[in-house]
């Protein structure tokens, strides 16, 4: 099997400079891609896996060596070679200092950096286990068991830190799988009522007929099977946190009887007459648009706005793909800590790591089942890795081992004469909308959640697309 082609990062800002070396590398079988400033880099890493990054020291802005530095912290496995235009020891140090396999003093000869390319990528194929000492977490990406470092998640973490200090009624809204459990969880552990229970519930989990005792609780006769009194989660939630997932599919009568709870404070368990008074902080989770419900009369009006105090939306794994790398690193070494079979003969002196080619197809990949999702395939890349040091493509699922898709237009023809881009781009957006109505059965709130697009923007452009027939 051929060498797969190395993707290399150039980062220079002298124009012809860097072109030049592009040219060079490229003629040597590099994949290569420019960027003038460190800035501009870091937004190359942060949508792309590069094996390779060759970066100038001096650059306007960001330096080389930070940027190096968040490069080796987000990709453990990628090879960094500096270049500098002055060549002295202390430059060396300190950008190896930074996770900067070599240097390079200008000036210099091609054939100068391919041999430092050639013996770094050499070393990272035998050694490949040292890049973990590159990879541990840093916890300034973490809150209680959340890990990221891209801006939504930041800004994630800002809130739930002023949240957690509170004792307001939290609703987290978020596709399936994105840790509304963990959050909810989080936000209890870091909260005046730590030291109080924390009980979750998922409501789409258990039947109807049964939802409201587990709910609330029930004295002995209440029902068939009740031979004794019982507490229910709000009663084992007192002075503590309950966590209510799905509270979306709550039926109209136990909607009712929570607002009672959030108002007043008290309940009666199923078959008493006795009312008991309870202190509970109630955070609540959905992945449905409860709001819609709300307009479609599924769902009490007085009841959401009493949920949604603290409004948090979890973003799912494709809006942060510059977390996955981070996910992946700490997944491999939870499981590889677990004795997943596979990793157990690598020992703490092979640690495990994911080979560029693999991160690239884990961060072009959708995730439709989000962390969760990721969480399971790092754990079978982990089983099927057979003892090696490194996690390659054919660990994957089947779904991610599949190459990159096409490009959308890379089959639509473009004759010598042109074409009409507004018909086809209005032909495209008109099949994209039918399709995601037809996956979701017409509901045009999970429809424009496939688009990425607002509700009241995909019923515009409905409208829109049936005035013109």
């Amino acid at each position: 099997m051929p060498d797969p082609v190395k993707h290399l990062l150039l980062v220079e800002d002298e124009t012809a400079l860097r072109q030049a070396i592009a040219e060079q590398l490229a003629d040597r079988g590099y994949h290569v891609e420019q960027a003038e400033s460190g800035e501009e880099a870091l937004g190359r890493l942060s949508d792309f896996a590069f094996d390779i990054i060759v970066t100038d020291l001096r650059l306007p802005g960001l330096d080389g060596g930070a940027l190096v530095q968040a490069a080796v912290e987000l990709y453990p496995e990628i090879v960094a070679i500096v270049i500098t235009g002055y060549g002295t020891v202390k430059d060396a140090v300190e950008a190896i200092k930074r996770g900067a396999w070599d240097f390079v003093a200008k000036p210099f000869q091609i054939d100068e950096l391919l041999h430092v390319l050639d013996a770094a990528l050499e070393q990272r194929r035998l050694k490949s286990e040292n890049a973990y000492l590159h990879a541990q977490l840093d916890e300034r990406y973490r809150f209680e068991g959340l890990i990221g470092k891209s801006r939504v998640m930041t800004e994630l973490f800002q809130l739930l830190e002023t949240v957690a200090a509170t004792t307001s009624t939290v609703l987290m809204t978020g596709e399936t799988g994105t840790g509304k459990e963990v959050v909810a969880r989080a936000i209890h552990h870091n909260s005046p009522r730590r030291m109080h229970r924390f009980v979750a519930l998922n409501c789409s989990a258990i039947p109807e007929t049964l939802l409201e005792a587990e709910l609330f609780g029930h004295v002995r006769g209440a029902f068939t099977g009740a031979v004794g009194n019982r507490q229910g989660r709000i009663e084992q939630a007192h002075k503590g946190a309950l966590f209510l997932d799905e509270v979306g599919t709550m039926s109209p009568g136990l909607q009712m009887k929570l607002l009672r709870v959030l108002q007043q404070r008290e309940f009666e368990r199923v078959g008493d007459s006795h009312t008991i008074k309870v202190d509970v902080r109630v955070i609540a989770a959905t992945n449905s648009d409860l709001l819609q419900m709300v307009e479609d009369g599924q769902f009490r009006s007085d009841l959401y706005y009493r949920l949604n105090v603290i409004p948090i939306r979890l973003p799912p794994l494709r809006e942060r793909k510059e977390d996955i790398p981070l996910l992946s690193q700490h997944f491999l070494e939870r499981f590889q800590e677990a004795g997943i079979a596979g990793a157990a003969h690598t020992g703490p002196a092979h640690r495990l790591t994911v080979s560029q080619e693999a991160m690239r197809r884990l961060m072009s990949y959708a995730w439709p089942g989000n962390v969760r999702q990721l969480e399971n395939a790092i754990e079978r890349a982990v089983a099927f890795s057979g003892g090696r040091s490194q996690i390659d493509v054919a660990d994957l699922p089947p779904e991610l081992q599949q190459p990159e898709e096409a490009s959308v237009t890379s089959s639509v023809p473009l004759p010598e004469d042109g074409l009409d881009l507004a018909v086809l781009v209005a032909t495209i957006e008109r099949d994209l909308i039918r399709r995601s109505l037809e996956r979701t059965g017409g509901n045009k709130g999970k429809a424009a959640r496939l688009l990425n697009l607002k509700r009241t923007t995909l019923v515009e452009k409905l409208k829109r697309l049936q005035d013109r027939g």
